[in-house]
């Protein structure tokens, strides 16, 4: 577990380097200005916190194969630039209405929220230029798919979908198939991304990059099971965002459903299923092993 934590730290500085780099009015002002404003709510959204664990999937993905193509962390960049957004307009007042993240002011708490919307455009946008762009992969082909993936992973047929039947779900409620197909969406959706744009930056087959969609799949549903256990039982302290925000905006959760019994062995079952299918890559699997079992047992 050292290993990977040591890895997860370096992947996560080099991701916020390059953010931090990348996300500067000189960058982002082509062709004309942007406002100063906007670029410091972007940079407050993206910057400063966050485990990176969407880049980290796609680096340790990547890396079950021998000779991996491409900038893994301008690709992984570019996932995290949207998570970033996805946060930003989560915690609007229009949809979770969040003051804190990462332990502190949410964008819009910072800003106004006409400027976190913006902010969140701004990131979104800038996502596919880093995918698109020369530098991240040298074959056009495979930065078009990489394209793809994001905007199957981010829109509506994903995130942003599964973020509108969440916020249904807080009117009318769900069955425990329902709710599965909310976390596959709302958050397994980009996780599910992550691991194939790392597969195909690896170079992986027809039927390897099925297995690993599999896992990316089931990684997805079991972060999603920890996030809900977590939101019930941590304090806002120790997640650095508002606990309780489940229960009192009334989502359909497995707890809210069945009881936090029921959804903690939900959670071992889904990583039971999850591990065996890294099988086929032997000893190289180890490192995405562990990170999906600390999906699972976190405490933040």
């Amino acid at each position: 577990m050292s290993d990977l934590n040591a890895a997860m730290a370096t992947i996560a500085q080099k991701t916020e380097q390059f953010l931090e780099a990348h996300l500067t009015a000189q960058q982002l002002s082509a062709p004309l200005p942007a406002p100063e404003r906007l670029i410091n709510a972007v940079r407050h959204g993206a910057l400063n916190g966050g485990k990176r664990l969407r880049p980290v999937l796609v680096h340790l993905t990547a890396n079950l194969f021998p000779q991996p193509a491409g900038d893994l962390i301008q690709a992984g960049a570019a996932i995290e630039c949207v998570h970033c957004y996805s946060l930003v307009h989560d915690d609007l007042p229009d949809m979770d209405d969040d003051d804190l993240r990462r332990g502190k002011p949410t964008v819009h708490k910072a800003f106004d929220p006409a400027t976190a919307i913006l902010a969140g455009d701004a990131l979104l946008t800038h996502a596919f230029a880093l995918l698109a762009d020369g530098n991240c992969h040298p074959d056009p082909a495979l930065r078009n798919q990489l394209v793809i993936e994001l905007v199957e992973g981010a829109g509506v047929g994903g995130m942003a979908g599964g973020q509108m039947r969440d916020i249904e779900g807080e009117r009318k409620g769900y069955d425990p198939e329902t709710i599965s197909l909310i976390h596959a969406m709302k958050t397994g959706a980009l996780i599910r991304a992550s691991v194939r744009i790392g597969a195909l930056m690896g170079g992986a087959n027809k039927d390897e990059l099925a297995v690993l969609t599999q896992f990316g799949e089931a990684a997805g549903r079991i972060y999603q099971l920890a996030d809900d256990i977590l939101d019930a039982t941590q304090s806002s302290e120790q997640l650095g965002k508002t606990a309780g925000k489940d229960e009192a905006q009334g989502k359909s959760t497995l707890i809210a459903s069945h009881g936090l019994a029921h959804a903690r062995s939900a959670l071992q079952e889904e990583l039971n299923d999850a591990l065996p299918l890294l099988t086929p890559f032997g000893d190289r699997a180890a490192p995405l092993a562990q990170l999906v079992t600390h999906f699972a047992e976190r405490q933040s």
